[in-house]
């Protein structure tokens, strides 16, 4: 067994019919491979000229029929619109394990006008659809991924030259009506998601789907301690000042109680605020730690701003109404008040640990952008930590 890097590309058409999500749970929950990298594209004709060269190969297992089609639509389909010349959104998803590239391409699986059921991605989301006389009418792949280990890392190598220019948080790939004005919010789907193999990411990101919004940006992270101290900052002095009544009032009973005096409510005052920051700054530690895996006091401060344990997706959605949009979906923070159908009252199961985060307004997304970088180009470190540069 030997660690692998594979990659699978979500097409256009998948993004637009918002069955990333499915895609994702599939390959997540069926590989059992770690997904470590999230990259979107907008490709350019040079990108797509040369990534089309190639998909016909006599090592794919694929008919050569079909390997023609693909490279076809790779060059129709990926490339910049010819009536608008905007380019097109593409989703690179990388994983890592045993055997990656093989697993990769079993739960991918191969194109056929005859396939019955839903085994593979493809079996449920690709079409290949022939008339009568067998010329083909209508082909979509659903996604793109390599045959063998050679031809993933040549192709890696290959995306990620062109990652700085052609990926990142993409910019003028979505085209609105007149008077129309978008936003862009962020949103992390935090670690209580990836604890172990499951579906829960690709099926909160389904959930999201329901705003029609549009994700131009996206990648894996691992918040460093000093990113989750900076991103939960505001909420501290919240904390210091909330909890004071509750600890306060536990405080006077717990003392009443071992000592035998009663306290008057002056004195329960003043234990709030000898008591409330200190309890405020404990949940405080405690949000830093689920989050990247340390609070500050666990780690020597020279290690506050390496990558944390944790594993979230961050992504970027755009779209009119887009920070509303996405709060009405995820559901209030308290996972017990949240509504039926919302994502917090479906996966959440604590103030806390309640599935994802998303911006509250518009000024805050700009904020959490800053500290999170969804543009950081960590796709390229991955696929060159791993094979090299090209």
């Amino acid at each position: 067994m030997s660690q692998q890097l594979a990659y699978v590309i979500v097409t256009p058409y998948s993004l637009h019919k918002s069955r990333t999500g499915g895609i994702l749970s599939r390959l997540i929950t069926r590989t059992g491979l770690d997904l470590v990298g999230l990259r979107m594209f907008a490709p350019s004709p040079e990108l797509v000229r040369e990534y089309a060269e190639t998909i016909v190969s006599a090592h794919d297992t694929q008919d050569r029929k079909i390997q023609e089609l693909l490279k076809q639509y790779v060059l129709t389909d990926l490339a910049p619109d010819p009536k608008t010349s905007r380019r097109r959104r593409v989703m690179m998803l990388l994983f890592r394990g045993d055997e990656a590239v093989r697993k990769v391409r079993s739960v991918v699986g191969n194109l056929s006008p005859n396939r019955r059921g839903g085994e593979t991605i493809r079996d449920t989301y690709s079409d290949l659809i022939l008339d009568e006389n067998g010329n083909v009418r209508y082909f979509e792949p659903a996604v793109l991924a390599a045959p063998n280990v050679e031809e993933a890392e040549q192709k890696l190598k290959m995306w990620a030259r062109y990652s700085d220019a052609d990926g990142g948080v993409l910019e003028n790939v979505i085209q609105y009506a007149p008077g129309e004005t978008p936003e862009r919010t962020l949103v992390l789907i935090k670690p209580d998601n990836f604890k172990f193999a499951t579906g829960r990411p690709g099926n909160v990101i389904d959930f999201f789907s329901r705003t029609g919004l549009y994700i131009v940006g996206a990648k894996v992270l691992r918040m460093s301690t000093a990113q989750a101290m900076e991103f939960y900052g505001p909420v501290r002095e919240f904390l210091r000042a909330k909890l004071k009544d509750g600890v306060s009032a536990k405080a006077r009973e717990i003392l009443e109680k071992e000592f035998g005096f009663k306290m008057s409510a002056d004195d329960q005052k003043t234990l709030g605020e000898i008591l409330g920051p200190l309890q405020g700054d404990s949940q405080f530690d405690n949000i830093v730690r689920f989050m990247s895996g340390h609070a500050p006091g666990e780690i020597p401060k020279s290690n506050w701003d390496k990558p944390g344990t944790e594993k979230c997706i961050a992504l970027v959605y755009e779209g009119v109404g887009a920070v509303n949009k996405i709060r009405d979906v995820l559901g209030p923070t308290d996972p017990s008040k949240a509504p039926p159908g919302s994502i917090r009252r479906e996966f959440g199961s604590t103030i806390m640990v309640n599935a994802a985060h998303a911006s509250d307004s518009a000024d805050n997304a700009k904020r959490e952008f800053g500290i999170v970088k969804p543009g950081e180009n960590n796709f390229k470190q991955v696929v060159e930590e791993a094979l090299g540069k090209a």
